[in-house]
């Protein structure tokens, strides 16, 4: 499976902007899909996750602001994220496992990644 993350850009805090994952070689619909951000000079840490029966996982810092889901036609995960902060600032990278539910934060799991979409909001 390839994926390949699209969406980031420069934002001023309190707005918003769509992450797109788009695989080719395989359906989402077989894998958990989760996003991963990864802030300069900082570890890889969990963003919420899209489960293969549909269930959901966030964060606690991003629960109410971030929204993430799946579009089976276009076979794509997207990561709506709104009411942006400067903490947000990061590369994101999607990335699809089939470990069960109860680890789907850890990145250790995930078997195929993409290239990373760089997000930059500013204050």
């Amino acid at each position: 499976v390839q994926l390949q993350a699209s969406g980031g850009g420069l934002v001023q805090a309190g707005g918003s902007l769509t992450l797109t994952c788009t695989a080719s070689g395989g359906s989402f619909r077989r894998y958990t899909t989760g996003w991963f951000r990864q802030a300069p000079g900082k570890e890889r840490k969990f963003v919420a996750a899209f489960g293969w029966s549909g269930n959901t996982k966030y964060t606690g810092p991003v629960k109410g602001r971030f929204t993430i889901s799946r579009d089976n036609a276009k076979n794509t995960v997207s990561l709506q994220m709104s009411s942006l902060k400067p903490e947000d600032t990061a590369v994101y990278y999607c990335a699809v496992t089939t470990v069960v539910w109860g680890r789907v934060t850890e990145d250790d799991y995930y078997t195929y990644w993409g290239q990373g979409t760089l997000v930059t909001v500013s204050s």
